[in-house]
């Protein structure tokens, strides 16, 4: 598996080949088709994320190595190809190094400026509940 910093600067290439934000968008809808549905099971109110106006489940679990294992689902097309993205480069990394990273490669692709301000924010719910989620497991 790459690095984290390998997996963020793959994503500002990928974005880099786009020349307008239509193209963009597409590319994301394409990566919310390539994410494994969410179990049923799965989709609790705990695993809900709060901020979003589409509904967005996380769920979370350390695996025999100590990485955070994320999986993911969402009732909106360009809300799951941006919780896939998410999901892509910090699914398997270790708690504190996800905990700790600044998420700057999202400012480097342009994404929160060109989403509406309700994506917008969803976006930014995401982060955050990656980022308390690795928190939590990084005390243990």
């Amino acid at each position: 598996m790459d690095s984290l910093n390998e997996a963020k600067a793959a994503v500002v290439d990928e974005f880099s080949m786009f020349d307008d934000w239509l193209d963009k968008y597409e590319y994301l809808i394409e990566l919310g088709k390539g994410l494994e549905t969410l179990p049923e099971g799965k989709k609790l109110e705990e695993n809900l994320i709060k901020g979003c106006q589409s509904r967005v489940w996380l769920d979370s679990k350390v695996n025999d190595n100590g990485e955070v294992v994320f999986s993911a689902d969402s009732d909106a097309i360009i809300t799951k190809g941006i919780i896939s993205l998410l999901v892509s480069v910090y699914s398997g990394r270790k708690a504190c190094e996800i905990a700790e990273d600044d998420f700057g490669f999202i400012n480097r692709i342009g994404l929160k400026e060109n989403l509406s301000p309700t994506r917008a924010n969803g976006l930014a719910s995401m982060i955050e509940t990656i980022k308390r989620k690795a928190k939590e497991y990084c005390k243990k």
